[in-house]
């Protein structure tokens, strides 16, 4: 039986550099939109962090409330588009002396751009042409569009997912291990891991101490997409094969 790796997360909003490794590990990874969107300010479906001299910004977008309704991932949409303009000053202030801001900075703000009013549709989008531009082969899929069956207990949805296309491992991330019922992967001959991702250090600017845990722009506008690539292939070399 041929080996096949999936991975999972929410569709986040510019994801950090983690999200998108955990992507690059993968065979498969499955972007879980039809959950239920949460609307505490640790969610990173509509909102991501950049580096302003040095301190970490949280920018978030206002998003449409159905009172009375619970509302899934992707259900839900921004209130008014006034947030790109604003953001994207914001990002300019930011990065604009970084080495690769002119180089990439079309590329970006025309993702920021996009058109795409649903928020998930919105982030999914950003994902996949972050991951082409990465040269990345994984093959993306959208829960909602899977025609799987609804399962509560989280760790048996992940299951559920991960039979749905033939996965033999799971690749979690750090947080997993916080909820994940380890005995029913087992008993479901898949195979639990977790991210080895671990923060690195590039050169930042207008940054005594390194920020880690930004959005991906963060890097790209710093050392560029093949650099960053490079990075990836020499981490997955290091700590290969996953222990897997």
């Amino acid at each position: 039986m041929n080996k096949i790796i999936v991975g999972m997360h929410q569709p986040n909003m510019l994801p950090w550099i983690g999200y998108f490794y955990k992507i690059f590990q993968s065979d498969v990874f499955i972007l879980v939109d039809d959950i239920q969107f949460i609307k505490s300010g640790s969610s990173y479906t509509n909102s991501f962090t950049i580096n302003e001299r040095g301190q970490t910004v949280k920018l978030t977008v206002p998003i449409k409330r159905v009172k009375g309704l619970t509302q899934n991932i992707n259900e839900i949409y921004p209130i008014d588009f006034e947030w790109k303009r604003k953001y994207k000053k914001r990002i300019e202030l930011a990065y604009c002396k970084c080495p690769y801001y002119k180089k990439e900075k079309e590329f970006i703000f025309d993702l920021l751009s996009n058109p795409i009013s649903n928020q998930s549709q919105y982030n999914i989008h950003f994902i996949k042409e972050i991951v082409k531009r990465l040269e990345i082969d994984t093959t993306i899929e959208i829960s909602s569009l899977m025609k799987s069956t609804a399962v509560e207990n989280p760790t048996e949805r992940i299951i559920h997912l991960a039979k749905m296309v033939n996965a033999t491992h799971y690749i979690s991330g750090r947080g997993g291990d916080n909820y994940q019922e380890h005995q029913l992967f087992k008993e479901n001959n898949i195979h639990l891991t977790y991210s080895n991702f671990i923060d690195f250090e590039y050169p930042q600017y207008r940054t005594e101490k390194f920020v880690k845990g930004l959005s991906i722009i963060d890097v790209i506008f710093n050392i560029g997409f093949e650099n960053l690539k490079k990075q990836f292939e020499e981490m997955y070399n290091e700590n290969s094969k996953l222990n897997i």
